[in-house]
């Protein structure tokens, strides 16, 4: 009896274990992720610790996550002494002002100046001046030259001084704002400018025009611009912006969405998703947040080191083959600036040729001129007034005696819709496209397009397509 009720039970255990694999089936174990998809919020890592999610802010940036943010944003973040550049409260006087001048920082902007005994523009270059020795003559034959009130350079840098019934009246010179001594220019970095505005030689302007393609907005995010495609477009708003393709239905039950389909991601940034998680990642040479906005390196010259220039949305050396033969080239606030070696002379930006050695003539006396050689320097002239040189900058030239430049030698120097062309910046569009076709610049480029119903190759001829009436011929 009690043989049979032990079967009996070793069958209803096997019944109930047998029901029991049917009514519960095994399903794979899924691993979870705590850090994906990251729930730190922007700026911020994450950490696998255990099996929680441990949060922290990138370097470079401060609080706590969520609310990572820049050590600055606006100037009026950082003590009086500093800058905000890069998000980052900094010195503005490297790389600002020009060889063998000073820098002192006041409210946040660096203010260049010539070390006493020196002269020149501050933001170029500061030399002292080389002293002319008067011609030997007898004490009766000339008489005595009324002293030279701006031979003490009392309008300081930037200015101009002339001689006005024996006394002295100061300029700023142009392009340049306040009043002598205190003449300067607009602007000098961005920082200088308003948000909504880039400082593009010397000038606060909008830096928006010719930044972006065809088909996309542009605003403005501390002073730079940040291009995206308007609606019903998708693609680099910087590069090429194409119509969003329409997507037919199909009459077939939709699948599930995915979680890219929500565009959860900034603007220029790639959405991935790997199962129902999903990150956000910038392209390739681009920077940024991509839950915020992706952008290239530079769009402007500010966006990059003071040593470097904005070429195709790169950060590079603007020296590299600017200057001509026998001439050194440095940078000074994104410009190449090309002198001739120590012993040439010349067009730094053309060639240098070796000073002739002229022997020194033991007689007759020769009367000195103050011009000859010009103590000016390359593209400049020299006026003789009294027994003193006067310096100035040949027409098409700017800047301040002996450091005379083009008005610009790369298309970085010009603003996005003109490009440098002889040294000067003009719209490249004149000439370029063919007959009946439209040109506009977009970042110092020429693109050429047929209009709205036309048809053809722009660089040569663009056409409208004729009507031919199809008739019977009986």
């Amino acid at each position: 009896m009690g043989g049979e009720i032990d079967n009996v039970c070793n069958q209803r255990s096997n019944v109930v274990r047998y029901l029991g694999f049917l009514a519960i089936p095994t399903s794979p174990v899924v691993e979870e992720k705590p850090c994906t998809p990251t729930p730190c919020g922007p700026n911020s890592q994450c950490r696998e610790v255990g099996n929680s999610p441990v949060c922290s802010c990138i370097p470079g940036y401060l609080g706590v996550p969520p609310e990572c943010r820049p050590e600055c944003v606006s100037n009026s973040e950082c003590p009086p002494t500093q800058a905000c550049t890069n998000f980052k409260c900094r010195d503005p006087c490297p790389g600002t002002c020009g060889q063998n001048a000073d820098c002192r920082v006041i409210n946040h902007n660096p203010m260049c100046g010539c070390p006493a005994g020196s002269t020149g523009d501050p933001l170029t270059n500061c030399i002292k001046p080389i002293p002319i020795p008067n011609p030997v003559v007898e004490e009766a034959t000339l008489r005595p030259l009324p002293p030279n009130p701006c031979s003490s350079h009392p309008c300081g840098p930037n200015a101009l001084c002339s001689v006005v019934n024996g006394q002295a009246e100061c300029g700023c010179v142009a392009n340049m704002i306040g009043t002598a001594p205190n003449c300067r220019p607009e602007c000098i970095v961005s920082s200088d400018c308003p948000s909504n505005s880039a400082c593009i030689n010397q000038k606060c302007v909008d830096p928006c025009p010719g930044s972006c393609t065809s088909n996309a907005d542009c605003r403005v995010v501390n002073h730079s611009p940040v291009c995206s495609c308007i609606q019903g477009f998708q693609g680099d708003g910087f590069r090429d912006c194409r119509p969003t393709p329409v997507v037919v239905e199909p009459s077939v039950v939709q699948p599930e969405p995915r979680p890219c389909d929500a565009h959860p991601c900034g603007t220029n940034a790639e959405c991935r998703q790997q199962g129902q998680a999903v990150s956000c990642v910038c392209p390739a040479d681009y920077v940024g947040d991509p839950y915020s906005a992706c952008r290239p390196e530079c769009v402007l010259n500010d966006d990059c080191p003071r040593d470097q220039s904005c070429v195709r949305n790169k950060c590079v050396n603007p020296c590299d083959g600017t200057c001509g033969i026998n001439a050194e080239c440095r940078v000074s606030n994104h410009v190449p600036v090309c002198t001739c070696l120590t012993g040439h002379t010349g067009d730094p930006y053309g060639a240098c040729r070796p000073i002739p050695v002229i022997p020194i003539p033991t007689s007759p006396v020769v009367e000195e001129r103050p011009c000859t050689p010009t103590p000016c320097g390359p593209n400049s002239q020299c006026r003789e007034v009294g027994n003193s040189p006067v310096c100035s900058c040949i027409a098409g030239y700017l800047g301040v005696p002996p450091e005379c430049r083009p008005e610009c030698v790369s298309n970085s120097e010009c603003p996005p819709a003109q490009a440098c062309i002889n040294l000067k910046c003009r719209d490249p569009c004149p000439g370029t496209c063919g007959q009946n076709a439209e040109c506009r610049v977009v970042n110092h480029n020429p693109l050429c397009g047929c209009p709205a119903g036309s048809t053809g190759d722009p660089l040569t001829n663009c056409v409208k397509p004729s009507k031919t009436d199809h008739g019977l011929t009986m």
